[in-house]
């Protein structure tokens, strides 16, 4: 597992000054030490999930300075469809976490899920390590993993947001994130995410999975642009890798594929 610390979050987030800067650093603080055991518990362990995870965390908790959303709540008065039945449930059920769990149905199916009162007790919900946790809950139950897999920026955005609110900031701490891991990759090769957690590629995939690809590709004497699009070209040098290797010449790029250019 890459190691992930305060160092590494703080490389991640944006600079504050004054107050904001103290809220950031509570924040991190408090979930530095379970950081790592929690995205390893919801096998958020590969750069692609990480990093995903990050670019999402941050810009919904505005820079990790916050777990709580600014406005009061009011506005999910009587929300039916997020369970506030009762008067009061829209301020009480308020966006919380640092990926904003709200409404009171929410608070009692991921209290459930991970063995605390949110309904009784909303306000946990705002505790960082705590919140964290909600928001691995929520990745797993959403299925995001794979997104993240196909560095899928757009189709995990939606998962979080429902739409795309945001996206290019999402896109510039996923960069950041992206850039922190491989520096620390960089310190220590072995690292490397193994070939059985490495995202399954085809044609017609995108990203940067594919431009490890095909420097791989590459690193076997296979003439090949580095161009991250998983195009006819890659298509034809996966195959011929794999006939050199004696694997099935399929153009898919799985777990036996992934051992064979990383020998």
């Amino acid at each position: 597992m890459i190691p992930l610390d305060a160092d590494f979050l703080h490389e991640v987030t944006p600079r504050f000054s004054g107050q904001l800067r103290q809220n950031q650093h509570d924040i991190i603080e408090a979930v530095a030490g379970v950081f790592q055991s929690t995205l390893e518990a919801y096998e958020i362990n590969t750069m692609l999930r990480i990093a995903h995870f990050m670019g999402q965390i941050v810009h919904e908790s505005a820079g990790m300075r916050t777990t709580q959303e600014f406005a009061s709540g009011a506005a999910y008065e009587g929300r039916r469809d997020l369970g506030n039945t009762q008067p009061g449930d829209g301020k009480r059920y308020k966006g919380r976490g640092l990926l904003q769990l709200t409404g009171r149905e929410n608070y009692r199916v991921y209290g459930e899920a991970i063995g605390v009162d949110l309904e009784g007790n909303p306000e946990a919900a705002a505790e960082p390590a705590m919140s964290l946790t909600i928001a691995c809950e929520y990745w797993k139950r959403r299925k995001i993993n794979p997104d993240c897999d196909r560095d899928d920026l757009i189709a995990v955005t939606k998962k979080v947001n429902g739409g795309t609110n945001g996206l290019e900031d999402r896109r510039k701490y996923l960069g950041r994130a992206k850039t922190a891991l491989q520096r620390i990759i960089a310190l220590d090769p072995t690292l490397e995410t193994p070939p059985e957690s490495r995202p399954i590629l085809r044609r017609g995939l995108r990203g940067d999975a594919v431009v490890d690809l095909q420097e791989l590709l590459r690193k076997h004497d296979i003439p090949l642009t580095i161009d991250g699009d998983f195009g006819p070209a890659t298509d034809t040098a996966v195959r011929l890798f794999q006939e050199r290797k004696g694997l099935v010449a399929d153009g898919i790029v799985g777990a036996n594929t992934w051992k064979a250019l990383l020998a």
